[in-house]
C-alpha cells in the first residue's frame, strides 16, 4: 500500500461507531457517515461542477460506485485496493483532510452490505 492512499489501518473511526451506522438505515444526511463533520460535507458538496457536487449520503454511494471503473489493460473491474484509492483520492481533491481513511472504510463497508463483493478487507492484510 502506498503511504498517499487508502489504509484501514489509519483509520480512527471506532468499531462501534462502523458497527452502527452498518446497521442503521440510511438517512442521507452525509454527517451519519463516520468520519463526515459539517465541516467535509460542506467540502463535498462545493464545486463548480454540479456532477462532483455531493450533498447526501446516496451521491457519496453513487461516487464511490462510479470510482469502480474497468483496468484500462483488462477491461476487468479494477481491484478493491486500486478502488479504494481512488475513493481516498477523490475525498483528497474536495478537500477532506481527516478521517479519509475511516470514510472509505465505511462506505465501503455499507456498500458492500447491499453490494457483496465490493469491499474486502482481507484485501489489505
Amino acid at each position: 500500500m502506498a503511504d498517499d492512499g487508502y489504509n484501514p489501518e489509519k483509520s480512527r473511526i471506532a468499531e462501534d461507531t462502523l458497527a452502527d451506522f452498518l446497521r442503521a438505515p440510511l438517512t442521507g444526511v452525509l454527517t451519519e457517515v463516520p468520519g463526515i463533520g459539517p465541516a467535509a460535507a460542506k467540502k463535498l458538496a462545493s464545486g463548480d461542477d454540479i456532477a462532483d457536487q455531493v450533498t447526501n449520503t446516496f451521491q457519496l454511494i453513487g461516487k464511490f460506485l462510479m470510482l469502480k471503473r474497468n483496468d484500462d489493460e483488462t477491461d476487468e473491474p479494477i481491484d478493491c485496493p486500486t478502488h479504494c484509492d481512488a475513493f481516498w483520492h477523490w475525498l483528497k481533491s474536495k478537500g477532506v483532510t481527516s478521517y479519509r481513511s475511516g470514510i472509505v472504510m465505511a462506505i465501503a463497508e455499507k456498500v458492500n452490505t447491499m453490494v457483496p463483493g465490493v469491499y474486502d478487507a482481507c484485501d489489505f492484510n
